[in-house]
């Protein structure tokens, strides 16, 4: 029966609200607001002027839910929670599940400055937020480099004898063995808080003050050291056009063309950008760019639960600006101010938003169009009827038979859909036995396969062995229409010299072919996965340090890693530059390290 929207339309109030439009199993397809409900819900069943996407979802109506709100903010608000609970597959949806990373300060005796991710629950100041974790980096690598801060645990701090490798490249003054006074030690933290909060300025003179003062009192040494730290800080400056005097806002601008949305948001606080990222929402709609634009900026504070600023700067003007600045003041529990029209510093943010935002969409088309190139070259290389919608890869991982893991990783032609991935902790199977892991992850995997999850092809990281186990499970599931291909390293075990195995025929691609680097890249990305859970689970099993079993890391080697780091947590935060410092670590086991420990 379908729906009786007409009936429905003459009882709806003309009050603000909440709409959810539901198929005939229940499902929700779709949340909404409205100033006016009547108005906007009788919109959908207009009989014309609507887009083919709406008319898709209008045909999957079968019932409409409303609840009345007291103000268009409340509307605003109920609409983000139950989109944020439900996840209805008409709404626009942002996924992004970090939080942003912070610079903190403790409130030791002898402050640590370090970053963090997540809720301010320690005692201390955080500067930020940070659009990224490299943003964050950079900064603590300045100050280090200029102030010479510890950023060390307070464990590893307090039981120091003597000074770490830190303090002998420059970059700590050894408070733990009082190679500083308390108040050397403070005023450092006071300045490189200056510089966290904008003030470069005024920072700058109180260093020239310094400088002179040392001057007078012929200390020659500590003069020259804050003629170092002035020159850095004025590099800086003058890298940083970006900066403004003052300012604590949030910049987005929204790009949408040929489908692809992309929507920059760059963050600038007490008047310094601190950086930028690019976010890619999905949705089945044909909005604008100034509803897609709204949606986001609701979902961005409202469900990712984003740090609201003073300020919110945007490219277009949107029509719920006032409910989304009404609801951002009760979010922040005070005045904030979105504009889309601005002048001066506030409109050079909002070009550079634009141009990287229009910049994303570019890269974006290009990749699409690359991938499509790939899909298609896979097709006409396997005879394939149609481009494949959904492929699947396996891989199993383990250590001489310890830890067994199979991966299952999925990709469409938007890429990888890491949702969908699943590892398998493979059990009851003999030690090394691959045949039979692929065998039992084969079978979990397919065994209560649906029809909209049954991928259209089959990769097999392995040769005519693995491939008949494949075969045996499929047949014995009944699902003989998917193909597989085999992906075999072949004798050289180079990349590029594959050998693949579909329809019981081997055979190699040209190490140019587009169909042979995307077959390389999903297989490339089942066996970091497959990896990635065997190394997590035998860690487990064992209790061990993320340090051991990299290849190339023995117990002298962790030894020295720990004592330059002081953990192996702050090991993993460090970049391969940071690594290869430590004695006896060359270039090339920094990158084995830094892949070890960030391959998950």
């Amino acid at each position: 029966m379908s729906f009786d929207s007409k009936s429905f339309l003459k009882t709806l109030s003309v009050k603000p609200g909440v709409y959810r439009m539901y198929d005939k199993d229940g499902a929700l397809l779709y949340v909404g607001k409205a100033k006016n409900l009547k108005n906007r819900v009788s919109s959908y069943f207009s009989s014309s002027g609507l887009t083919n996407k709406t008319v898709a979802l209008v045909a999957k109506i079968n019932s409409i839910e409303i609840t009345i709100t007291g103000s268009e903010t409340e509307a605003l608000l109920l609409e983000q929670n139950l989109i944020k609970q439900n996840k209805p597959p008409y709404n626009i949806l942002l996924k992004d599940d970090k939080s942003y990373p912070y610079i903190y300060c403790s409130a030791h005796e002898y402050p640590l400055i370090t970053h963090v991710r997540g809720k301010k629950f320690k005692s201390g100041q955080y500067f930020g937020p940070y659009p990224s974790s490299l943003a964050v980096k950079e900064s603590l690598s300045f100050l280090q480099k200029v102030f010479r801060l510890r950023n060390c645990e307070d464990s590893y701090f307090n039981n120091r004898s003597r000074p770490c490798l830190q303090h002998q490249i420059g970059r700590c003054s050894a408070p733990c063995v009082g190679l500083i006074s308390k108040e050397g030690y403070q005023a450092d933290i006071h300045h490189a808080q200056m510089f966290l909060q904008g003030k470069n300025t005024d920072l700058i003179k109180d260093l020239n003050i310094q400088m002179k003062q040392h001057s007078i009192n012929l200390a020659f040494e500590q003069a020259a050291l804050i003629r170092d730290q002035i020159q850095y800080l004025r590099k800086v400056q003058e890298s940083q056009s970006i900066d403004a005097e003052q300012g604590d806002a949030d910049v987005i601008a929204i790009a949408l063309e040929k489908g692809i949305c992309a929507v920059h948001v760059a963050s600038v606080r007490h008047g310094r950008m601190l950086g930028s990222k690019s976010f890619y929402p999905k949705f089945k709609m044909d909005e604008s760019p100034e509803q897609a634009l709204a949606a986001f900026i609701s979902q961005f504070y409202f469900i990712l639960n984003r740090e609201v600023p003073d300020d919110v700067i945007i490219s277009h003007e949107i029509a719920d600006l006032v409910v989304i600045q009404d609801a951002l003041k009760e979010q922040k529990g005070k005045k904030v101010k979105v504009s889309f029209s601005v002048r001066g510093d506030r409109s050079r943010w909002l070009q550079l938003a634009n141009s990287n935002a229009q910049e994303a969409v570019r890269l974006k088309q290009q990749d699409k169009l690359h991938i499509l190139s790939q899909y298609q070259d896979l097709k006409e290389v396997l005879s394939l009827s149609e481009l494949p919608t959904r492929m699947e890869c396996f891989d199993i991982s383990h250590s001489h038979g310890e830890a067994t893991v199979a991966s299952c990783v999925v990709f469409n032609q938007e890429g990888a859909l890491k949702n969908d991935y699943r590892k398998f902790n493979i059990e009851g199977v003999v030690a090394g036995d691959d045949y039979g892991a692929m065998r039992q992850a084969l079978t979990r995997r397919f065994k209560k396969v649906t029809e909209d999850k049954k991928p259209d092809l089959l990769l097999i990281d392995g040769g005519k062995g693995q491939i008949n186990i494949a075969k045996e499970v499929l047949e014995q599931l009944e699902l003989t229409d998917i193909p597989i291909l085999g992906v075999s390293k072949g004798v050289t075990r180079k990349p590029g010299m594959e050998v693949l195995v579909y329809r019981g025929k081997e055979f190699t691609l040209d190490n140019h072919s587009p169909a042979l680097h995307l077959i390389q890249q999903i297989r490339d990305e089942s066996h970091r996965f497959a990896i990635s859970g065997h190394r997590a689970r035998r860690a487990k099993a064992r209790g061990r340090s993320l340090l051991e079993g990299i290849a190339g890391i023995g117990p002298k080697r962790r030894k020295e890693l720990i004592r330059f780091f002081g953990d192996a947590g702050q090991v993993k935060s460090a970049n391969v530059e940071e690594i290869a410092k430590v004695p006896g670590i060359s270039r090339q086991l920094a990158q084995d390290i830094y892949d070890a420990l960030h391959d998950s």
